[in-house]
Order: C-alpha cells, then structure tokens, then sequence
C-alpha cells in the first residue's frame, strides 16, 4: 500500500503519512487504532508491545 493510499484510508495527508514513517511524528489515539484496524493488528503491536 502506497503512502498516498494508506493517508487517504485515514483521511491525513500523504505528509503526515511520510513524517509517523520517519518517525518525525507521533499519530494519535484514533489514528493507531484506525491503522490496527486497517491492518487486522493490535495497537500493542504498532507501538513494539508485542510481537503477535
């Protein structure tokens, strides 16, 4: 999924996208979960909690 997609799934710019991969920002609450959702993880998974 390309940068341009994934932000259009979550209603943010292609930027912002761009900025939590380099790790510029931080998404939010809502945003972690709307990307766990997305992708069928736990938000403990995105933030390096666990490995499942």
């Amino acid at each position: 999924m390309s940068q341009m997609q994934l932000a259009l799934k979550l209603g943010v710019s292609q930027n912002t996208v761009s900025r939590y991969e380099t790790e510029e920002r931080q998404a939010d609450y809502q945003t972690l979960i709307a990307i766990a959702d997305l992708f069928d993880v736990t938000v403990d998974y995105l933030i390096g909690r666990t490995s499942k």
